[in-house]
């Protein structure tokens, strides 16, 4: 009888560049496991969190970033009084799949509908036209280093100014 015993398999998650061990009994038993990486830290105090998926490329374990998203605890401590808030969702094309874009906005006061209305659509046309042409860890990439959310504040700004504006859930939806 032959007894198998676990051991510590490293798998390196792409865009942070970082080695995490995962404990199991075979390597191919981690293939396809999806792995949770808080970001608070990194992102200096902002409750994040990435989740990866797991394959094997070439006899190496690599965690492929798939999901971004904020906590709800980080957004209620956002909303104030006196405020609008506009949320969306919606399916944008990108280079190489499809990826669901909640982003989350706060004004800096109430607001009329039509206003709201409108930033809710500039925000996805800018996001669309924005991921069209990049691929899934340049995106990821950039939504962890704030450029995206920057850019997109300083587009609406010109309609009305926001107190927050964020990429509440970033995930790939399906791929081509």
């Amino acid at each position: 009888m032959v007894v198998l015993k676990k051991k510590y398999f490293d798998v390196k998650l792409e865009i942070f560049n970082t080695i995490i061990p995962l404990f199991t009994f075979k390597s191919e038993d981690l293939e396809g496991r999806t792995i949770k990486f808080d970001l608070t830290k990194i992102l200096r105090g902002k409750k994040c969190e990435a989740r990866f998926i797991v394959k094997n490329e070439n006899g190496e374990l690599i965690g492929e970033m798939y999901q971004f998203k904020i906590n709800p605890s980080y957004i209620k401590r956002l909303i104030g009084h006196n405020i609008s808030i506009v949320e969306d969702s919606f399916v944008c094309k990108t280079k190489d799949n499809y990826m669901r874009v909640k982003p989350f906005l706060v004004t800096r006061k109430r607001v009329h509908r039509s206003v709201r209305k409108a930033l809710r659509i500039k925000a996805k046309e800018f996001i669309t036209r924005e991921l069209a042409d990049k691929n899934r860890e340049d995106i990821f990439q950039s939504i962890i280093n704030a450029t995206l959310q920057k850019a997109l504040s300083k587009k609406l700004k010109k309609t009305y100014p926001l107190a927050v504006c964020e990429l509440r859930i970033v995930k790939i939806e399906k791929n081509k």
